[in-house]
């Protein structure tokens, strides 16, 4: 019987001969291409640090902006609080995604199953380990997850290209912003995201500190007032958008699979987290320190600050990013459709881009009907983020490893600051317990009431939702 170290050396070992980039005309892993190519650099990633700069500029993006809505719901020591308390959950359940995608490929690979040109998914990994009832759950949640995730990104373009462009009204810009988001349907995979991943984290960085600085230079509105937490309702709407915020790990496996060695991914979004922390905690604070109460009818920061060429240039970097992050949360619904139709074996990228435009329809008509920039995202973090990525993973590792045998044998053991898989059940057990009763539980009836508040202010279909009132014209 091989030892403990030699069974992961085996497991690693067998990762480095199948692991290549799916549809990759290119033959591989860039290391072991001998000649020097731009295209490499920018096109094929598959690195650790192209993991860490994927998991980070996708963890943070359009949501950015909301956090000082949040805060402004729940108050400065609530907002702190909780934004490290599921900082450090969603890195505790990215990581037994992580830990049950390696279970998953080290029994097929056992088996002799090729994912060549096949992309594994979070479902086909439920599927695999707990059966075809386990995928349907999974496959309904992240899918619809993703699909909102991508709404929330158009609504995001339109709401802050407004700011520097009212021309148009936010539902138009929706319109032009959904056929440029369309052409995410040319890129691959997530081994195509390398520049893409590593530019969005820089906008995502100007922008936090952007948000910081200027806060602190407009200084505090006079007679500002730090009322929150003044609303239960309000409370945990504020709190289900931090637990969206962390919870944007959905596309966890597809960016593991993108990896040459995905074994390696184990505590990657831990340190993406902690680099997320230092955007989100100070741009949050600074902006309801400087303006109060005035952000719960604010929801995009953008609104509060004067315009300047620093705020123009951070609207215009956050408006690419979304690009990119849509493209993120798209991704895996163009894998899903795919292997529907039967498409996804295909390497022409043209034909796959046609297969893959329906996905964007349904996406585009859905930022039209609840263009709610803000509300939306605590519902959706209440309603289908705490599933998707907090409980499932949870309990699909409890049930995985439920058996002495399945433990025995455990292709990943416990991590090394728990040991035991009594602790690590425990652990899982109050994640399932917490996000269920606080975050699906108070937070979905916080932030639906809150939804169906907007909707009954604005209506459907808002035209221009949260734009200031036209100003009338002076009689003479």
């Amino acid at each position: 019987m091989l030892s403990e170290k030699q069974a992961e050396e085996a497991i690693v070992s067998s990762f480095d001969e199948t692991v290549q980039p799916e549809h990759d005309d290119d033959g591989g892993d860039p290391h072991h291409q001998s000649e020097f190519s731009l295209k490499s650099i920018f096109w094929h990633g598959g690195s650790v640090y192209d993991a860490w700069f994927s998991c980070a500029s996708n963890q943070v993006a359009q949501v950015l902006l909301t956090l000082p809505y949040s805060f402004s719901q729940m108050g400065m020591l609530s907002g702190i609080i909780l934004q490290l308390f599921y900082g450090f959950m969603g890195s505790w359940t990215a990581y037994l995604i992580s830990v049950l995608y390696v279970e998953y490929r080290t029994r097929k690979e056992k088996e002799n199953v090729s994912f060549k040109n096949h992309v594994i998914q979070w479902f086909e990994v439920l599927d695999g380990l707990l059966g075809p009832t386990w995928k349907a759950v999974g496959l309904a949640f992240n899918c619809t997850f993703l699909l909102f995730g991508s709404v929330i990104q158009l609504i995001a373009c339109a709401s802050n290209i407004y700011y520097i462009n009212d021309k148009f009204d936010k539902r138009t810009w929706t319109y032009i912003f959904g056929a440029c988001c369309a052409t995410t349907v040319f890129i691959p995979s997530f081994h195509n995201y390398r520049i893409w991943s590593f530019l969005g984290l820089g906008m995502t960085t100007y922008t936090a500190w952007y948000l910081t600085a200027a806060a602190l230079v407009h200084g505090q509105d006079p007679g500002v007032v730090h009322s929150g937490p003044k609303k239960l309702d309000l409370y945990f709407t504020g709190a289900t958008n931090i637990l969206y915020t962390f919870g944007g790990h959905a596309v966890t496996v597809e960016i593991m699979h993108a990896m040459w060695k995905p074994q390696k991914f184990k505590y990657i979004y831990l340190l993406a987290t902690l680099y997320v922390f230092t955007l989100t905690l100070p741009s949050a604070a600074a902006m309801y320190w400087a303006f109060g109460d005035e952000l719960l009818t604010h929801s995009n920061a953008f609104s509060l600050l004067p315009r300047t060429g620093w705020r123009d240039a951070a609207v215009i970097l956050m408006l690419i990013h979304q690009f990119i992050t849509f493209g993120f949360a798209c991704t895996p619904l163009y894998f899903v459709w795919e292997k529907v139709v039967g498409m996804h074996d295909t390497k022409s990228v043209l034909k796959r881009a046609l297969v893959r435009l329906p996905v964007v329809v349904p996406i585009w008509f859905l930022a039209i009907v609840f263009p709610f920039f803000g509300p939306i995202n605590s519902a959706v973090g209440a309603l289908l983020v705490s599933f998707t990525v907090y409980i499932i993973p949870a309990t699909a590792h409890m049930l995985t490893y439920r058996s002495a045998s399945a433990r025995l044998n455990a292709a990943e053991k416990p991590p090394v600051f728990l040991r035991s898989w009594t602790a690590m059940y425990i652990v899982n057990a109050f994640v399932v317990v917490w996000v269920f009763v606080v975050g699906f539980g108070l937070g979905g009836w916080a932030s639906v009431t809150n939804f169906v508040r907007q909707v009954d202010t604005f209506g459907l279909f808002a035209k221009c939702y949260q734009c200031p009132p036209p100003v009338a014209a002076k009689h003479h």
